[in-house]
């Protein structure tokens, strides 16, 4: 999955126009999108729209609120009635947070007669001081995990920083740090690692330059705050033709050399790490 695309759930207009720009995964959110007011109205709403949708389109997950505003049961306790294909944990602060909301959906799923573990998670993993410690510490790990995401916006407020840098995609160093720890982590773990969101939504060519930067340093997608990011962000994160063609080269390489530790293709050395990511390359592309 390259792309997943925030959806407040108490909006009827934005749930409906939610699939068409073609996200490979909907966040029906609860947290940071809807006012306080409005939260049991949402919780509502997102489980009817988990019943009603149809389920061959965008993946669908609901990112409930975070533990620390004793919301998060009472959200799952309406949402997972309507089988949602993932959870959007925000502001988890390491494995013991991961473990509790794996607890939470075990009961649950047996509650609604879900398969165990059908129901996936996806973090975002770095939106205080403590969650980047922690994964630095030790990278969190579940069955249930398919990905760690990084948050600037509530680690900026965290810290108490008056921007995460100097322009929009310029991190400074303390940001830089999460981004690079949630995808070591995401890759220890061996989730894919979600880039966060571009909130310059007018900025398409700064979205470009950003997504293009994530995965170059080993991302494998991006969260998008509006539809009209998608597109780009599908763009930048799935594979050329051209760079498909050369992974499949490459392991057509080893399989017919398998007793061979270094090749050449194209006149350019090959060895075990090329190999390992032309299958990353062909796995993210489908082949």
């Amino acid at each position: 999955m390259r792309s997943f695309l925030f959806v407040p759930a108490d909006s009827e207009r934005k749930l409906a126009k939610g699939p068409l720009s073609g996200p490979d995964g909907l966040i029906l959110d609860l947290e940071d999108s809807v006012a306080a007011n409005r939260k049991p109205i949402a919780r509502d709403m997102a489980l009817a729209y988990l019943r009603s949708a149809n389920r061959a389109g965008p993946k669908l997950y609901v990112r409930v609120n975070a533990l620390d505003t004793g919301l998060t049961l009472g959200d799952l306790a309406v949402v997972m009635q309507g089988k949602p294909d993932g959870i959007v944990f925000p502001k988890c602060v390491g494995q013991a947070n991961l473990d509790l909301l794996a607890n939470y959906l075990d009961a649950l799923e047996a509650r609604e007669g879900i398969a165990p573990g059908a129901t996936r998670i996806l973090t975002i993993a770095t939106e205080s001081a403590a969650a980047v410690l922690a994964l630095t510490a030790a990278p969190a790990k579940h069955a249930r995990l398919m990905g760690h995401s990084w948050g600037g916006e509530d680690l900026m407020a965290d810290l108490g920083a008056l921007a995460k840098g100097p322009a929009p995609g310029v991190y400074d160093d303390t940001f830089k740090l999460a981004r690079t720890i949630n995808l070591m982590a995401s890759v220890a773990a061996g989730v894919t690692a979600y880039d966060t969101v571009y909130p310059d939504i007018k900025n398409v060519d700064g979205l470009r330059a950003e997504a293009r930067d994530a995965r170059r340093m080993g991302y494998g997608g991006k969260i998008a705050i509006h539809p009209d990011q998608v597109a780009i962000i599908h763009e930048v994160f799935t594979p050329s033709a051209q760079e498909i063609d050369w992974a499949k080269r490459v392991v057509a390489t080893f399989e017919n050399n398998p007793s061979s530790g270094v090749l050449t293709l194209d006149g350019k050395m090959l060895d075990r790490p090329h190999l390992v990511l032309a299958q990353r390359l062909l796995a993210r592309s489908g082949g």
